[in-house]
C-alpha cells in the first residue's frame, strides 16, 4: 500500500484524470467499483443522509468537465439528488478518527464542501484513496490553494 499523497487541486484543463490517478500509484483496471476516464469518475459509494443519518447507495460523478462533484439515485444519471462544485469543495480526507458510526470504518471518508460534510463509504480501500486522489483535483476551496 502505498501512502496517501497529497495534491494540490489541479485547475488545468488539460489534465488526464485517468493518467494523473495511474501515476499516483493507482491500479484502475483492477479495480471494478470504478469508472474512470480523461475527465470523470463515477461509481457507486454510499453517502451518510444529512437529515436521518441513514447510509443510502448513490451513483457519484466527478466531472472535470462541469467541474462538480454530483450524486444521483442510480448509474442512469436522470436525476441528481445533490453535490458540490469545485470551487465549494474544501477538504478531502479519510476518516482516521471515525468522527462518524460507519458500517465500514475503514473505507469511510470525508469530503468537506462549504455548505456541508459528506461523509461517504466506498466499496473497497483501493476505491476509497482513488476518490479521495480524484477529488482532491478539485479541491479549488482548498485553503492553501494559491491562485497563479
Amino acid at each position: 500500500q502505498r501512502p496517501l499523497t497529497r495534491y494540490l487541486p489541479i485547475k488545468s484543463e488539460s489534465l488526464d484524470l485517468r493518467q494523473h490517478i495511474e501515476s499516483a500509484g493507482h491500479q484502475v483496471e483492477l479495480c471494478p467499483h470504478i469508472k474512470l476516464d480523461a475527465t470523470s469518475c463515477r461509481g457507486y459509494l454510499h453517502k451518510m443522509g444529512s437529515r436521518f443519518h441513514h447510509w443510502n447507495k448513490r451513483w457519484f460523478v466527478f466531472d472535470r468537465q462541469k467541474r462538480s462533484l454530483a450524486y444521483y439515485s442510480d448509474r442512469s444519471e436522470k436525476k441528481q439528488r445533490g453535490g458540490a462544485y469545485f470551487q465549494a469543495i474544501e477538504e478531502v480526507y479519510v476518516d482516521h478518527l471515525n468522527s462518524v458510526k460507519s458500517p465500514s470504518p475503514k473505507v469511510t471518508f470525508i469530503v468537506k464542501s462549504v455548505s456541508r460534510m459528506y461523509y461517504l463509504v466506498a466499496p473497497s480501500p483501493e476505491a476509497m484513496r482513488i476518490w479521495v486522489d480524484v477529488i482532491f483535483t478539485g479541491a479549488e476551496g482548498y485553503q492553501q490553494y494559491t491562485h497563479h
